[in-house]
């Protein structure tokens, strides 16, 4: 799937994540600020790496302002703001229906 737009989802609010996704051009740029860096930073990129490659994104500028969120928050706010970036609003296939 291609970043058609710039897109976010999510919240800055405790235990939530802002999203954001710009089209790009050179791989998964990931941007990454949370209150859980030292304990969890590691945990996060892979989780958002790996939905990224789920949802077929080669390519994507990825801005995450993590508040503590919990990797099944992560995965549905990168999967909305794919989605949005490319008008997808009805018949979503969440989580574990996606490949």
């Amino acid at each position: 799937m291609e970043i058609l737009k710039t897109a976010m989802a999510g919240t800055l609010e405790s235990s939530d994540a802002q999203v954001t996704v710009e089209p790009g051009t050179d791989g998964i740029e990931l941007t990454l600020e949370s209150s859980v860096m030292h304990q969890y930073g590691k945990q996060i990129r892979a989780v958002v790496l790996e939905t990224m490659e789920r949802l077929g994104v080669e390519n994507a500028k990825v801005t995450i302002f993590d508040k503590g969120a919990l990797d099944c928050t992560l995965k549905a706010r990168v999967e909305c703001a794919v989605y949005r970036s490319n008008g997808i609003t009805e018949n979503l296939p969440w989580g574990g229906v996606i490949k």
